[in-house]
């Protein structure tokens, strides 16, 4: 007898019943998480820090703060009180620990020297949270550092989903620093190994069991050993040295609680410690330069809505005028740009960069633009392209400006730098070196790719400072009045070649002999700053690498076709002169007869 209809679907949610939501089903409530906040000095990270809490990707009825700050010579506590007022009452429960005297330690010789009285109280601190946090009956603590950004928002929902008892985001940072070991040692330090950079570089990615993390971390309180787990006081066999960091890791050894490093994710960024001789401003400096760095890398941090900041006060750091050469289709560089000026505290003006892509050869012709004669590029052999024009209208045009105002000395920026660590203050220190030492300039280079730097000679009294030699890019320069007037005075609009190749036939280190004999007087007098305070954003190879010099149009083609050249080996990273610069090298070629 054939089954009815309605017994096959009576059958059928039987079996499927088990899988099946129940009408009016609640769904479990996600594990409740201590998030721990000990600050101390931090308003220089405290606004960027805060604001990635409050756009964790979690719901905040769910997560508890624990506040402590201490020791403070700054508006730590003032920042914390007011973020608190404004939003604590979004969380399950805050507690607010706050201790305004005294405001250093009796031996220590600075706010960044770590004595054992100052590990004791943190150790005593943490151990404070993790016991609020068992008796609260939260599933998890998270402790981050005051200068560890989580600018991932869904950190704490891939931390958990691991389901591991104690585990690290790998986080980013300026250098090769980041908060795992690899390694320790028998005695608690420690130890190099060779899966340390494979995995802070993400050539290695996933979760990886190690002896260490610290700043940055999730721990489980539901997990086998963790009732064990503790800061203070540290473990009866415990022999290592007095840190926080190392009796957690020799705790949860103790006790078989395994320790984990995840990196498949970028989750954020953690700045570099200070030394112990080193103050607040240091830190600072080294912050900004991380908030400069997140810029480039992404994704950027954003500060809290809901903490006052110190104001900014941008000034042009002695020159009169700082020019940001940008293109206006390329609005992502500009903001990044100014951004990075605003955090510097460096006031700068946009100049709308000449886009080759918009030239013709009867706009280059109305100009006076003709190409060098024989000029090729020295890799590809290819010919000048338009957007190699457009980039030398733009710095011409600001040139023009120079001598037209008498401006006395300027600084030129692309849009396309990175700026290396405590970039203002190191720039300030040259000039005013340069200055004390009567150095006679024209330009000093920021950044460039040097072609032979061992060939360069120091500049007596001017440890900071190179005679430059032949280099590529105009990333960022220094330029003088009567470096500007020599520029324009040698007339190169109707002779012209890429402007990183035009300025070292100017101050005559250019090796090709053929193309400096178009040129007179070759007397620029350019030196380089040493280390450089620039480099690019990005190199050939790199995924987020652009160039609307090197992918453009030849520049005589008005066909609209857009090549992109990857013979050029200028972009790329560390690369060394290649055969065509060889061949520049060789003298001319004698004249017949």
């Amino acid at each position: 007898m054939p089954v009815a209809p309605a017994a096959r679907l009576l059958r059928l949610l039987l079996l499927l019943g088990p899988w099946l939501p129940a009408a009016g089903a609640v769904e479990p409530p996600l594990p409740a998480v201590v998030l721990t906040i000990l600050a101390r000095n931090a308003e220089h990270s405290l606004p960027h820090y805060l604001g990635a809490l409050e756009r964790l990707d979690y719901p905040r009825a769910r997560l508890a703060l624990w506040c402590a700050t201490d020791h403070n010579t700054d508006n730590t506590t003032e920042m914390l009180q007011e973020w608190l007022a404004a939003v604590g009452d979004d969380y399950a429960t805050v507690v607010w620990r706050p201790e305004g005297e005294p405001r250093s330690y009796p031996d220590e010789e600075g706010p960044k020297h770590w004595t054992k009285e100052r590990h004791q109280f943190l150790m005593e601190l943490k151990q404070e949270a993790l016991t609020f946090a068992r008796d609260w009956g939260a599933d998890y603590i998270l402790f981050a550092d005051t200068d560890n950004i989580l600018t991932n928002n869904q950190t704490l929902r891939l931390l958990i989903d691991q389901g591991l008892p104690v585990v690290a985001p790998m986080l980013d940072s300026q250098t090769y620093y980041s908060n795992f070991w690899c390694g320790i040692t028998p005695q608690g330090y420690y130890r190099r190994t060779a899966d340390y950079f494979p995995t802070k570089n993400r050539q290695r990615r996933g979760c990886f069991q190690v002896p260490m993390v610290h700043s940055t971390f999730l721990v489980s309180l539901r997990t086998e050993g963790a009732a064990q787990l503790a800061f203070y006081p540290p473990h009866p066999n415990y022999s290592w040295p007095f840190d926080d960091i190392i009796v957690f890791a020799y705790a949860c050894q103790a006790v078989g609680v395994t320790i984990h490093v995840c990196n498949e994710h970028r989750y954020g960024y953690m700045n570099v410690p200070v030394k112990p001789h080193q103050g607040l401003e240091d830190e600072k400096v080294n912050f900004i330069h991380l908030i400069l760095e997140a810029l480039v890398d992404g994704p950027p941090m954003w500060a809290s809505a809901h903490v006052s900041r110190p104001p900014k006060r941008p000034s042009k750091m002695g020159f009169d005028e700082v020019f940001v050469i940008s293109l206006a289709r390329r609005p992502d560089r500009r903001e990044r740009m100014l951004s990075s000026l605003w955090e510097m505290e460096v006031s700068g003006r946009v100049v709308d960069a000449v886009d080759g892509r918009t030239l013709n050869s009867s706009l280059m012709r109305s100009l006076g633009v003709d190409l060098l004669p024989g000029y090729q590029d020295p890799y590809s052999g290819r010919t000048l392209t338009k957007g190699e024009v457009g980039c030398f209208l733009s710095h011409y045009s600001i040139w023009e400006e120079v001598v037209a105002r008498r401006l006395a000395r300027i600084l030129v920026f692309e849009d396309d730098v990175r700026f290396e660590s405590n970039f203002r203050g190191r720039l300030e220190r040259l000039m005013e070196e340069v200055e004390a030492e009567k150095l006679p300039w024209d330009l000093i280079y920021l950044g460039r790719k040097q072609v032979n730097p061992e060939e360069e000679a120091a500049v007596e009294g001017l440890p900071h400072l190179v005679v430059a030699g032949y280099s590529y890019w105009t990333l960022a320069y220094v330029l003088s009045l009567a470096g500007a007037r020599k520029l324009l005075a040698s007339q190169p609009l109707h002779r012209m070649l890429p402007v990183d190749e035009f300025l070292p036939i100017m101050f005559d280190q250019h090796p090709n002999e053929q193309y400096k004999a178009h040129f007179w007087p070759r007397d620029l007098r350019a030196f380089s700053a040493r280390p450089l305070l620039a480099a690019p954003t990005h190199y050939a190879g790199d995924a987020e690498w652009l160039s609307d010099t090197e992918t453009s149009s030849p520049w005589d083609d008005d066909s609209g076709r857009i090549i992109s050249w990857s013979g050029s080996h200028k972009t790329l990273r560390g690369a060394p002169p290649g055969p065509g610069w060889q061949q520049w090298a060789q003298p001319p070629p004698s004249s017949p007869g």
